[in-house]
């Protein structure tokens, strides 16, 4: 017999943006004026795609054995998959939000030290360094909450690191457990947190989302105060 709860929650167009945000982080690391890559310019890039391609393929496998899957065995298996392809995640979302930061500390470093080039150039790497981070922390939050996409729908529902907009409404409860939020819910969230540095209509709930809001609001703090003021004051 099937429990009610294995069934395929996450959308695939989730996925693909997810992907697509890995691929902007390399673009925006490429991007980068200043040298302030940690390693080589091509490190960071190299290793991000090489945890992205088996976490595609290995995310992509689970979504479709999970809709052939029935027999007991078969559910107990997609649970180690839905393990690996997490950890994947995370250490993929790991290494983006280290280099992101590296690269925040190397340019105030040269700031500090008076060698940070242009104020054009500085302002360009903080937006660089800003628009990063708000897609890093996006991924984080996707990840995270609920267990993360791959498991929801094949494992039970852990408890919920947000509080939606959505399940704060006075409707039809059945509504409301049909909701499931999307990544562009999460990258809304990231950005206004990156912005406000608040939550706006969704709330942390647990530690760990938190702590990561915490993160991402001093990341994003830090480089508009410290390194674009500074870009700014050059210009004028």
């Amino acid at each position: 017999m099937t429990h009610p709860h294995r069934h395929l929650d996450a959308k695939p167009i989730d996925f693909w943006l997810a992907r697509g945000a890995i691929l902007i982080i390399v673009g925006l690391q490429l991007g980068l004026v200043n040298d302030l890559t940690v390693g080589p310019r091509w490190l960071a890039p190299s290793i991000e795609l090489a945890l992205l391609i088996p976490l595609s393929i290995a995310t992509a496998w689970t979504q479709k054995t999970a809709q052939k899957a029935s027999a007991e065995s078969q559910w107990h298996l997609l649970g180690r998959e839905r393990r690996m392809v997490r950890r994947l995640a995370i250490a993929l979302t790991f290494v983006s939000t280290l280099m992101n930061f590296g690269a925040l500390a190397q340019l105030i470093q040269a700031i500090l030290s008076g060698h940070a080039g242009t104020g054009r150039t500085l302002l360009l790497d903080a937006v660089n360094i800003w628009a990063t981070n708000v897609v890093i922390f996006a991924l984080w939050f996707w990840t995270v909450d609920r267990s993360g996409p791959a498991a929801r729908g094949l494992l039970p529902e852990e408890e919920a690191d947000f509080l939606f907009a959505q399940y704060q409404k006075p409707i039809d409860p059945t509504q409301i457990e049909r909701w499931i939020p999307g990544f562009v819910d999460y990258l809304f969230l990231a950005f206004t947190n990156a912005t406000a540095f608040s939550p706006a209509d969704t709330f942390p709930l647990t530690v760990r989302a938190k702590l990561l809001m915490m993160t991402e609001s001093s990341i994003s703090f830090i480089t508009i105060a410290v390194v674009a003021s500074r870009a700014v004051g050059i210009l004028n």
